[in-house]
């Protein structure tokens, strides 16, 4: 461990976004627990992502994977030693660098909204009971900029620098999509605002574009923006969009 505890501390502490947890973060995670691989996944991006799925069925199936079931039974992390023997992980993992796992629970408002990884190989020693006070020391701190960043990003979606757009043609997600647009974001900028992969952004997009029939985000923009009554933000919106529009 050539980084400290509190030193992560500091560090989650004045992460701003998701991006940062994982370029800045996850690095220091698995060297602080001398892991082979650590990562940190929000269920709500994996999920959205289709490409996906028939991992995740695998890897996150409270049915089939003892870890992922106590993580989300108890909220408190777990290595594959407190839930089965080498043995069986070893058939419902085959992968060598995942000889041995240990992950912790990202909770926001009681609801397990993600979690931190760590795995190492055969070669190297088995999570023991101090790695899991460790990392639910850390999975405290997470939880607590997780929650943070999302009541911000959440708050700043609701505020009303103008009207909303409305249409019964969009999900309410879509509609989300559609006014960050409107604000001039980028896919990538989206993306992190709604917790969903540039990608998922992408594909959400192209779908609204079908519905509304339109071929571009500042035709979009302009269409939607019909329904706020000609008001002077929408304008600047469609106009901004024009300017910059980025496909």
């Amino acid at each position: 461990m050539t980084i400290s505890l509190q030193l992560l501390f500091k560090e989650i502490n004045q992460v701003k976004d998701k991006h940062d947890l994982r370029s800045q973060l996850v690095p220091k995670i698995g060297e602080y627990f001398a892991a082979k691989r650590a990562g940190i996944f929000f269920f709500e991006q994996l999920l959205a992502d289709r490409n996906l799925q028939k991992v995740l069925k695998v890897a996150l199936s409270v049915k089939h994977n003892p870890v992922a079931r106590y993580l989300a039974e108890r909220h408190t992390p777990v290595h594959e030693g407190l839930v089965t023997s080498p043995k069986a992980w070893a058939i419902i993992c085959p992968r060598p660098d995942h000889w041995h796992v240990m992950a912790g629970p990202i909770i926001d408002r009681g609801q397990l909204v993600g979690a931190v990884g760590c795995t190492r190989e055969k070669s190297m020693p088995a999570f023991d009971t101090q790695n899991l006070a460790d990392l639910s020391a850390i999975c405290l701190h997470l939880s607590v900029t997780t929650a943070t960043m999302r009541f911000a990003q959440s708050a700043t979606l609701k505020e009303p620098q103008h009207q909303p757009f409305r249409t019964n043609r969009l999900t309410p997600r879509e509609l989300q999509i559609a006014e960050l647009v409107a604000r001039g974001r980028t896919n990538a900028e989206i993306g992190n605002e709604l917790w969903i992969t540039e990608n998922s952004v992408k594909q959400a997009l192209k779908r609204m574009f079908r519905k509304l029939s339109v071929a571009s985000r500042a035709e979009m923009v302009g269409q939607l923006s019909a329904t706020r009554h000609d008001s002077p933000e929408a304008n600047l919106a469609s106009f901004n969009l024009v300017l910059n529009s980025q496909q």
